[in-house]
């Protein structure tokens, strides 16, 4: 794999997950407690033992950098690394990226420098494990000039889907962004030929794109320079290069999640509390999701009731209820305080005493969450200050709301409190 240089796009503004994209580029949104989006392609690379890595972003890139440049230290020996190239204007690029093919075009020079055979092109914004080495054997193997990653999926989620469809070799020979009706089931295909066994094809029909791609370095730079209209890889490139070249599909067939909306980061990371297996796991000692060492003490959990929960490091619970949640890093909670199917993102810091005293004094919030606290369906976004006695429960069940002012956004019936707000005691959201 030292002939493969990987490239994951850090994705635009991000406004599916905003408003916890407002601080922050996609890429770096918390995860899992303790994990950033990241950390999910870079490690599945590290794994796969491919240690040439970009990042190409360009919104509030800075904390990812941070992230990025603490996190991932190669040996002055070995030629790996993990850097970010954010966006830039120059003579030849007056204007910003226009999409995730026009964002390599713009550092296709400085990616041609380099002495490898298949750009490996990812995404920044799903969760799943996967060992990129098979992936570009595949593509090896079959001699293609680009290779698909996809999944297979059902004819409930299919029309949600960009879909594609093969011929008897494996070969892409057409594509469909989410039909329904007639044209749904024109792109039925026989999935056993990617591997399936006979009855799970029959369950998964359809073949969609997981936006993962491997190109041999020649046919990259020469579709990016042909086609100079075409700014995106999913809707134009890859489509209009089925006649003329060699596309070919390489199945995944495991947990795969795009988790670019509220809802579905929600529900993803939920998800990792539930017993017996979860849908993806971090416990894998084999292929570890590698991320920041912080050196944090302990959680201290004192007279707590926490069922099916995930609690990060260096936590501070003092008699209270947690079911169903997941605690971020350095997550304060005060006694008498419930909180069920939410997602608490932490701190970046901790209040000594004396500065949660004088803010008690002074009638201020201190970090973490106050008193008396419920919380609900809710996501806690980073160093927030949740008051004494308040109630974050959606009383109304309100499906969208923009409430920036008060501090907080709702989005498909999930409260989303912003990173550094203050929500003051007795407030009932």
């Amino acid at each position: 794999m030292k002939r493969v240089l990987a490239i994951i796009l850090g994705g635009g503004a991000g406004t599916r997950l905003y408003p916890l994209t407002k601080l922050r580029a996609k890429p770096a949104v918390p995860l899992a407690g303790k994990y950033r989006l990241i950390d999910i392609p870079v490690s599945n690379c590290i794994n796969s033992e491919i240690v040439k890595i970009y990042t190409l972003t360009q919104f509030n890139s800075a904390s990812l950098n941070r992230h990025l440049a603490q996190t991932y230290n190669f040996s002055a020996f070995q030629e790996g690394f993990v850097e970010v190239l954010a966006a830039q204007q120059t003579a030849d690029n007056p204007q910003w990226f226009q999409g995730t093919a026009d964002a390599v075009r713009q550092y296709l020079t400085l990616f041609m420098e380099w002495d490898v055979d298949e750009y490996l092109i990812l995404s920044g914004d799903h969760l799943y494990r996967m060992d990129y080495s098979q992936f570009v054997r595949r593509h090896r193997e079959t001699n293609a000039d680009i290779t698909l990653s996809v999944v297979p999926v059902n004819e409930k989620k299919a029309p949600e889907l960009g879909l594609m469809k093969i011929d008897s070799q494996g070969r892409v020979i057409d594509f469909a962004e989410k039909p329904s009706g007639e044209a749904l089931k024109q792109m039925q295909v026989d999935t056993t030929v990617l591997g399936l066994t006979p009855d799970v094809a029959k369950e998964n029909p359809y073949i969609a794109s997981m936006g993962i791609y491997v190109f041999k370095k020649e046919i990259l730079a020469k579709l990016l320079q042909a086609n100079m209209e075409h700014t995106d890889f999913g809707k134009e490139i890859i489509p209009a290069s089925a006649k003329d070249y060699n596309l070919q599909a390489y199945l995944f067939a495991d947990y795969w999640e795009d988790i670019g909306t509220i809802e579905a980061f929600y529900e993803a990371n939920l998800a990792l509390t539930q017993q017996p297996q979860p849908p993806f796991s971090f416990y894998d000692e084999k292929s570890p999701i590698y991320t920041r060492g912080r050196y944090l003490p302990p959680s201290k959990i004192l007279d707590c009731s926490i069922t099916e929960s995930m609690i990060g490091e260096g936590c501070i619970l003092k008699a209270c209820r947690i079911h169903h949640s997941v605690l971020g890093i350095r997550s304060r909670i005060e006694s008498g305080c419930t909180i069920e199917d939410s997602l608490l993102m932490g701190s970046d810091f901790y209040e000594s005493a004396v500065e949660r005293e004088s803010n008690f004094n002074q009638s201020s919030v201190p970090i973490g969450i106050g008193a008396g606290t419920t919380i609900r369906r809710a996501i806690i976004d980073k160093n927030a200050r949740i008051g004494k006695n308040v109630m974050i429960i959606n009383k109304e069940n309100v499906q969208e709301a923009n409430r920036e002012d008060d501090g907080f956004y709702i989005r498909s019936g999930i409260v989303v409190v912003i990173k550094n707000r203050t929500i003051p005691d007795g407030m009932v959201i």
